[in-house]
């Protein structure tokens, strides 16, 4: 349609100046015969009609999408050009045009970014010569158009490309205008439309207001009185007449005040705890959620705790907002005063750590965790990081900090001589924080050692043993650099210097704790025919008479011990590791 509209312009403009000539000719009929003749019309007149009548099309167009592909479809008007791609500037970006070709669009589209707003040179297979022309207007930049030939332009058809590109500037420069005017248009009437919201709202603010000023009273009274929490959360109560309840940011109640307490209340879930804390965070006001009308405790951003009304008749209005907000506002003054006690801990981040790695009692610990904002009551792992071309100094541990970070895990972090230590609430990924310690770092020559998961305070201790275990496992294998967990170690967990009466007992549930339930069940001696079979260097006829059976009842038992342990005796790491676990169930731990 915009093609025919080109082309109806161009006779339009054709028989125009047609009938000039034709008039001309008609006063001066003597001249034309006697006279020389007029030169034909040429290609470069030709031309230069289309561009006229392309000119015409492209500023009576007001999309500049559409303005951009009646360019590209009209390219050859100037001469013996192809286009192949356009762009239109969007925001910060340039966004390819549908008519885009699709064989070299990836290398195209890097190349007109790399001109950064000039014009420059473009390389296309089979095209000797190529440009990417930038659409200029009083603004600045709107697009680009690549134009491409099979043969070297002459200095006439560059002039009429030339123009061609000025002109689709042009319209683009009227159509971004038109558009920014009914931009403009739409934004007044949205300004227009938010003042007369916003002087009804001033209506009802002022009618609420003497409702407003009885609850800010009541909340100052309370918060004055020194009640705390408590006194905050039944002044809430007495407003609404529904159940109002405390809960801290991972979920756990504090206090509630009303009918309806579930009993026991309901472990919180971290993960959707911390879905409900980022919806609600979205919102301005109080979310319901399910039966729940809830609202945050968050003063200056940071998320202290959760405040709620139980409405399970969906019978709040606004005053019952107005009650909530204010609620959380004074009881935020009440949290603030807690957190600034606890004042000197937050200071100390590292010394938290460092004393649950040398040892603490647990009150301590999970008080000064909470005020931390880690939640120590969750499994811990101990992660020890080494890099061979960092010193573990602040510098680092920030480094290390940030890539924990990057990769989700909430933890405590302190130094050590040579590594970093990171008390995590979550199992680290098998690959996530080397990956991300390797971007930070920018070498890849680290390694990281993780413990088994801790669920007291008391054990992490050992754990930071297990993770060092873990570390110099690692360190010493042939694949030096990467990620080790102390519970995959299998018997280089009860080797070396630090293994104690605990891990060889681990060790041996680990790869004998089926047979043991089994013979325990059963009254059977599926543990010490195997250790029989090790005894006997594995020949069958040597255990079978050691064991007073016949060799037949032993090919069975041994069949009966791969299936119930899930190990296969002729695998060469299966093998040795039971071979050491019947020795230390047998020598260490006293046998059956």
């Amino acid at each position: 349609m915009v093609g025919s509209r080109v082309h109806s312009l161009y006779n339009r403009y054709s028989e125009r100046k047609g009938s000039l000539s034709r008039g001309s000719a008609g006063r001066h009929s003597t001249a034309a015969r006697t006279g020389p003749r007029l030169p034909a019309r040429t290609p470069a007149d030709h031309a230069l009609h289309e561009l006229v009548a392309l000119s015409h099309a492209l500023f009576d167009t007001p999309d500049e999408g559409q303005i951009l592909r009646l360019a590209m479809d009209h390219i050859a008007a100037a001469g013996p050009y192809s286009a192949e791609a356009g762009y239109l500037k969007v925001g910060d970006g340039l966004v390819p045009s549908p008519r885009n070709g699709q064989m070299h669009a990836l290398s195209v589209g890097r190349r007109v970014r790399e001109l950064a707003g000039q014009d420059g040179n473009v390389t296309v297979p089979g095209r000797p010569w190529g440009r990417a022309l930038g659409l200029r207007g009083p603004e600045g930049l709107h697009g680009y158009l690549v134009v491409t030939s099979r043969s070297r332009p002459t200095k006439a058809e560059r002039s009429l490309l030339a123009a061609l590109v000025r002109y689709t500037a042009a319209a683009l420069s009227v159509a971004f205008a038109h558009r920014r005017r009914r931009e403009d248009a739409l934004e007044l009437r949205r300004l227009r439309e938010e003042r007369t919201s916003l002087q009804r709202q001033l209506i009802s603010v002022v009618a609420e207001l003497g409702y407003e000023r009885a609850v800010h009273a009541l909340m100052a009274d309370v918060a004055a009185s020194g009640g705390g929490e408590e006194a905050v959360t039944r002044a809430l109560h007495r407003l609404t007449g529904l159940p109002a309840l405390v809960e801290d940011r991972f979920g756990r109640l504090r206090f509630w005040i009303g009918p309806g307490r579930p009993d026991p209340y309901p472990e919180p879930d971290p993960v959707r705890q911390d879905e409900m804390l980022r919806a609600v965070g979205k919102e301005a006001g109080p979310v319901r959620i399910k039966d729940r009308l809830t609202t945050l405790v968050r003063p200056h951003g940071e998320i202290l705790g959760v405040l709620a009304l139980v409405d399970t008749r969906a019978e709040s209005d606004e005053h019952t907002v107005l009650a909530l907000g204010h609620a959380a506002t004074a009881l935020a003054l009440e949290l603030v005063h807690l957190r600034d006690l606890a004042e000197v801990e937050l200071r100390l981040h590292r010394e938290l750590a460092d004393d649950l790695l040398a040892g603490t009692d647990e009150a301590s610990a999970y008080a000064r965790s909470e005020a931390l904002g880690h939640d120590l009551r969750r499994s811990q792992y101990i992660v020890v990081v080494q890099w061979s071309n960092r010193t573990a100094d602040d510098s680092f541990a920030q480094t290390v900090g940030r890539a924990a970070s990057a990769v989700g895990m909430r933890s405590l972090l302190t130094c050590r001589s040579d590594h970093v230590v990171l008390v995590a609430g979550d199992r680290p990924h098998a690959r996530a924080l080397y990956e991300a310690l390797a971007r930070e770092t920018g070498t890849r020559s680290g390694t990281i050692g993780v413990s088994a998961p801790c669920d007291s305070v008391t054990d992490i201790p050992h754990r930071y043993q297990e993770a060092q275990r873990a570390l110099e496992v690692r360190r010493h294998s042939r694949e030096r650099y990467g990620t080790s967990f102390f519970d995959e170690l299998g018997l280089y967990r009860i080797l070396g210097p630090g293994s104690g009466h605990r891990e060889l007992e681990t060790f041996v549930q680990e790869w004998l704790g089926q047979l043991i339930d089994y013979d325990s069940r059963h009254h059977a001696t599926m543990v010490e025919t195997l250790s029989r079979y090790f005894d006997c260097g594995g020949n069958y006829d040597e255990t079978a008479e050691s064991l007073a059976i016949h060799r037949s009842t032993l090919r069975y038992r041994l069949q009966r011990i791969r299936d119930i342990s899930g190990n296969d005796l002729a695998n060469v790491e299966d093998r040795l590791n039971l071979q050491v676990a019947t020795r230390v169930w047998k020598i260490v731990l006293g046998g059956p």
